[in-house]
């Protein structure tokens, strides 16, 4: 079932084995293959502002491939999780 990216914003992540991640505040999509790339716990605006902004894009993002499953919350694989 297909899902708007639209309703991915501010839906809470937690991993599969419960832990909270955060939430996601902005989006990056690959547009050659249509799909969403990464989860980012950080607006855009702030990575593009921060001083470093390669390791924090790294540090506050998910790779969307870990995402099991999107309803109220998004569930992806447990384990190191953010910039994977």
């Amino acid at each position: 079932m297909a899902i708007l990216v639209s309703e991915l914003y501010g839906k809470k992540i937690i991993t599969n084995s419960g832990q909270m991640v955060g939430m996601v505040e902005d989006v990056i999509l690959d547009f050659d293959s249509g799909n969403v790339s990464s989860l980012l716990l950080t607006k855009m605006e702030e990575l593009i502002r921060a001083q470093n902004t390669a390791a924090m894009l790294k540090k506050s993002s998910i790779k969307y491939e870990r995402v099991k499953s999107v309803a109220e919350t998004i569930i992806v694989t447990a384990g190191p999780l953010v910039g994977k």
